[in-house]
């Protein structure tokens, strides 16, 4: 149901396009300490596993309204695009938090409010657009130069995103606290292999779908994975003497 004039929805988007680079150059310039192993204020806290699980929920739950209540747009190609969104918030909602060896471990609230406003404004640009807008998604998009190129990056970025994930998570047993370095994967090249999969698979999606919206769902993750991609490695390599001196942050060889 197209509820919203289409030039009102594109300023909109155009202003979060612009507020995403105003939010890199902040969380670059002043690294707030505000998550993980950088927080320094342990008041208004709550379970990391349940403060993922709830930050990360209106994701799943949101999107499919936007289908159910379509204006036009919705065919087999825009279903396959919410498909590969919603396939991976099942993992960030119902599997990821649960496999996390943190028992102790809290997550600032301020933290999970910010990152529900976040996804709630990124699902409704999303959502919305291919619920209204989308045109000129025919089944012979899916053979397009675009949708390959995109889905392959999309596919590897997961890949890389979970593996680097998992090696994250089988450093610290259940009854273990604290950090080690990790190794194995991307982790012989880079800081944040982990980061670097969800930009690589964002980036993907916004190839694939070749959208305004995905491009801003690309340029968001960067805007907050990057910073702190490069104060995880300097982390790192305060914490311990014997860290890898050729790791990169986050690109092999180059960053």
């Amino acid at each position: 149901m197209n509820l919203i004039p289409s030039q009102i929805y594109f300023y909109g988007l155009y202003s979060w396009l612009i507020l995403s680079f105003v939010t890199f150059l902040f969380l670059l310039l002043f690294k707030p300490a505000t998550y993980g192993r950088h927080i320094r204020d342990q008041r208004l806290t709550i379970s990391n596993k349940w403060g993922w699980f709830i930050m990360e929920l209106p994701t799943f739950l949101i999107i499919p309204i936007f289908l159910m209540f379509s204006d036009k747009s919705v065919n087999l190609v825009t279903i396959c695009f919410i498909s590969l969104y919603v396939i991976h918030y099942i993992n960030r909602v119902f599997v990821f938090p649960f496999r996390l060896n943190t028992k102790e471990k809290k997550i600032p609230l301020l933290i999970v409010i910010s990152a529900i406003f976040f996804n709630l404004v990124n699902v409704f640009f999303i959502g919305y657009y291919f619920g209204n807008f989308a045109t000129g998604y025919d089944l012979g998009w899916l053979y397009s130069p675009q949708f390959i190129s995109g889905f392959a990056l999309f596919l590897a970025g997961a890949y890389i995103n979970n593996q680097s994930d998992s090696i994250l998570i089988n450093l610290r047993k259940e009854s273990e606290s604290g950090y080690k370095i990790p190794h194995g994967g991307l982790f012989k090249y880079v800081s944040c292999p982990n980061h670097l999969g969800e930009i690589i698979e964002w980036i993907g999606f916004a190839i694939l779908t070749w959208s305004l919206p995905g491009l801003a769902f690309a340029l968001w993750t960067i805007a907050n994975l990057l910073p702190r991609a490069i104060s995880h490695h300097i982390w790192y390599k305060k914490e311990f003497e014997n860290y890898p001196v050729n790791r990169k942050v986050i690109i092999p060889f180059i960053l």
